[in-house]
C-alpha cells in the first residue's frame, strides 16, 4: 500500500498551535512527514495574528513562524489548484451551495495533490466533489 498524505486545514493548524485535541500525538502517529499545509493556511493564520491582542501579537507571530518552519518543505502551492478550484466553484454556484474561496482553494489543493484533507469543516468540505477528508477532532 502506498503512503497516505494529509493536508491540514487552517482550523486544524490553529488547534495544533494551541496544543489542543492531542494533535501533536496524531501527527506523530500518522507521521509528520506525511502531513502538508497550504500556503493559504499561513495567510489565514497571519491574519489571525494581526488581529491578536497587542500583548500577544509578537508571541503569536513567533509561534506561527516556528510552525511554518516545521512545514517549510511540505507547503503546497496554490497555483496548481486553479483549474480544480474554478470547476468546483462553478459547479457549487450552479447548485446554489457555494463555499468560501479560501476553503475551496485548500480543498482543491488536497484533491490535486492526492491528499486527505484534515478539517473540522465537514459541512462545507463534504460538498467538494471527490474530496477525501477526515476530522481528527470530533
Amino acid at each position: 500500500m502506498g503512503r497516505v498524505s494529509y493536508l491540514l486545514d487552517t482550523n486544524i493548524c490553529i488547534h495544533y498551535l494551541n496544543g489542543q485535541f492531542n494533535l501533536d500525538k496524531k501527527l506523530i502517529e500518522v507521521g509528520i512527514e506525511n502531513c502538508f499545509i497550504s500556503e493559504l493556511s499561513i495567510l489565514e493564520m497571519l491574519y489571525g495574528v494581526s488581529n491578536s491582542n497587542s500583548l500577544k501579537k509578537e508571541q503569536n507571530l513567533e509561534r506561527l513562524k516556528k510552525f511554518e518552519n516545521i512545514f517549510s518543505n511540505r507547503m503546497l502551492l496554490i497555483r496548481p489548484t486553479f483549474e480544480k478550484f474554478s470547476e468546483e466553484k462553478t459547479r457549487l454556484r450552479k447548485l446554489g451551495t457555494p463555499i468560501s474561496d479560501f476553503d475551496l482553494l485548500i480543498a482543491s489543493s488536497a484533491f490535486v495533490n492526492n491528499c486527505i484533507l484534515v478539517s473540522r469543516n465537514h459541512k462545507e468540505m463534504s460538498r467538494v466533489e471527490a474530496l477525501k477528508f477526515e476530522n481528527w477532532i470530533d
